[in-house]
């Protein structure tokens, strides 16, 4: 997953066949909306999908996660094969409550997201004070 900030959303680029197992090219979703973000190391692989909680997307255990499904009861996408390099993002007034992503460097991924989103609190601040 490649990430990039553009007019105050999170744009997360699904790459290459995961399109297709995923069922989507991109989400965008607004910093506002984004509560949270933390590593999920050692969490196992899509834990608590079961088949009554499956919506578009491909889950084959230990391989692939990608899509949208029904899990702790929120509604997630994932976009993960190896799991130790896994994000959760927490999300209010969107579709999904939480986005399960798989980037190259989770530390790095986590602090520009961060990062991004103290800039625009701090811009909506100064434009609010003017």
């Amino acid at each position: 997953m490649d990430l990039s900030i553009a007019e105050g959303n999170l744009i997360l680029h699904v790459r290459g066949a995961d399109k297709v197992w995923a069922l989507k090219s991109s989400l965008e979703i607004p910093l506002v909306h984004i509560t949270g973000v933390r590593a999920e190391i050692g969490r196992p692989h899509a834990a608590g999908i079961t088949a009554s909680g499956w919506m578009p997307g491909t889950n084959v255990p230990g391989v692939i996660t990608a899509g949208t499904f029904y899990q702790d009861g929120k509604r997630v996408f994932w976009d993960v094969h190896h799991p130790e390099k896994t994000i959760m993002i927490d999300l209010h007034d969107e579709r999904y409550n939480e986005l399960a992503v798989e980037v190259d460097d989770p530390e790095a991924a986590m602090k520009f997201i961060q990062n991004a989103s103290v800039m625009l609190q701090s811009h909506s601040r100064s434009l609010s004070a003017a």
